[in-house]
């Protein structure tokens, strides 16, 4: 069962094509930090609203009552 926050597998799949890495599930304030260093490091950024299909289903009651302030950063290096 995944959460109505995130885009799913095909959404992912889509993003891969791209040229786009998963790299983490975060909030704030360590979304802005970590958005911040990956820019620096000459990365572009991308954020996607995060699904928790790979959580197991304790935390996913959990999440689920506030999943819209989770991010996924996805990367990839400037062209």
């Amino acid at each position: 069962m995944s959460l109505p926050c995130g885009g799913g597998d095909q959404r992912e799949e889509e993003l891969k094509r791209q040229g786009w890495i998963r790299q983490f599930v975060t909030d704030e304030p360590r979304l802005s930090e970590a958005v911040e260093l990956y820019k620096s490091l000459g990365y572009e950024v991308h954020l996607e609203p995060a699904s928790f299909e790979e959580v197991n289903q304790i935390c996913k009651n959990c999440l689920q009552a506030d999943c819209e302030r989770y991010r996924t950063i996805y990367i990839r290096r400037k062209e």
